[in-house]
């Protein structure tokens, strides 16, 4: 059975490919091999909810005979659908969430510059993502952080004081 979407492709081809993944989800290995078999050749769709939306859009401008379906009736999206959708949709390129030290979103430099709790909620909800509170007293989340942060300092084009500054307040061994 050849898979209906590229996320259930990606899903079955790592089935196929890893024993541990495919314990992990529940789905026998065998069942990842017979879809990646049939996936062969196959080319998926690109776009989601809002895609088919613009394409039935069109197919009906240039008279297709099709109508847009109500809000509530059979077939037609429901709320919950465009919720989803809005997770994945793309930014626009430079754009992304608007946080603000005056709205207090961030905090300034001067107090370790990362973001606060309402910052992250904010960020949380727009994007779908999981960020959590700082862990300066340590644990992996520190570590892993200090890595990445250290990188961005060296590798800087500029002075990256906000870099630097939450490093300070992470605690990062040499800050």
């Amino acid at each position: 059975m050849p898979s209906k979407s590229p996320a259930q492709h990606r899903l079955m081809e790592g089935v196929a490919h890893s024993k541990a993944f495919a314990k992990k989800v529940g789905i026998p290995q065998s069942v990842g091999k017979d879809f990646a078999k049939a996936d062969v050749g196959k080319k998926f769709k690109e776009g989601g909810l809002y895609a088919n939306i613009h394409a039935k859009q069109e197919r009906i401008a240039a008279g297709s005979g099709e109508h847009m379906r109500k809000p509530g009736s059979a077939g037609a999206p429901t709320a919950e659908a465009f919720k989803e959708s809005a997770k994945t949709v793309k930014k626009a390129k430079g754009g992304g969430v608007s946080l603000a030290v005056g709205r207090g979103e961030k905090l300034p430099t001067k107090q370790g510059a990362g973001l606060t709790a309402k910052g992250r909620a904010k960020y949380n909800s727009e994007t779908g993502s999981h960020l959590k509170a700082p862990q300066p007293q340590g644990g992996s989340r520190k570590d892993s952080f200090c890595a990445r942060m250290s990188g961005v300092v060296k590798h800087a084009s500029g002075d990256a004081p906000r870099a630097k500054a939450s490093l300070k307040r992470w605690k990062c061994p040499g800050w």
